[in-house]
């Protein structure tokens, strides 16, 4: 694997870290510092643009993959239908093994640009429910340390009240979603290594070449 798909690795695995650092069940004052620091901190601001330009990067290396694995899967279908002449068991097997490679890139790339949109909803939609948590617990102090007044403000008081729950079930039904999401992630991950496993074991003889 050449260097810039290294670092694309490196950096889809520092966004699974991050993903997992985000959905994790931590208390809520816990979460409340760390997201209000993740929001307002500027050294976050500049890494995050940081991150921007890289991603530029990134999509360009996915276009180059998914170029690249059109061709060799063209080159391959050929080779099969005889129309190359090819017979050469070594020649089939290494156009095999260019297959997966770009098939491997490919992959690596495209996952890396959707989990990085995946991350920044992820942390907007929990941004927004401790907002929506802290709206509805300074109201609900509200409502209760104030005596019984007037039946209109305690009819307002209570759509605020109600409308606050509904946002807050909704916001943290959003979260479950991205939950069942990162599941599902981490099973096409387990996936794709299970399949890399069982080619390299088929193609011994090529397992340990380099993608160009």
């Amino acid at each position: 694997m050449t260097i810039y798909y290294s670092l694309t690795f490196m950096l889809l695995a520092a966004e699974m870290v991050t993903f997992c650092l985000l959905v994790a069940p931590l208390p809520y004052k816990i979460r409340k510092k760390l997201f209000t620091f993740l929001s307002e901190s500027p050294i976050v601001a500049k890494v995050a643009y940081g991150l921007k330009i890289s991603f530029i990067f990134v999509a360009i290396l996915f276009a180059d993959a998914l170029q690249r694995m059109f061709r060799v899967t063209a080159e391959a279908e050929l080779a099969k239908s005889g129309h190359q002449g090819v017979s050469d068991v070594r020649t089939e097997t290494n156009l095999a093994a260019r297959k997966f490679y770009s098939q491997r890139n490919t992959y690596l790339t495209g996952f890396t640009l959707f989990l990085s949109l995946v991350l920044t909803r992820t942390f907007y939609i929990i941004l927004d429910l401790i907002h929506t948590q802290e709206e509805y617990a300074k109201l609900k102090k509200e409502t209760t340390s104030k005596p019984r007044g007037s039946g209109t403000q305690a009819e307002d008081a209570s759509k605020q009240v109600a409308s606050l729950r509904e946002k807050l079930a909704a916001e943290e039904a959003k979260t479950r979603d991205f939950e069942t999401l990162k599941k599902q992630a981490s099973q096409q991950a387990a996936e794709f290594d299970r399949l890399a496993t069982k080619y390299n074991e088929a193609t011994g003889s090529v397992s340990n070449k380099r993608s160009d």
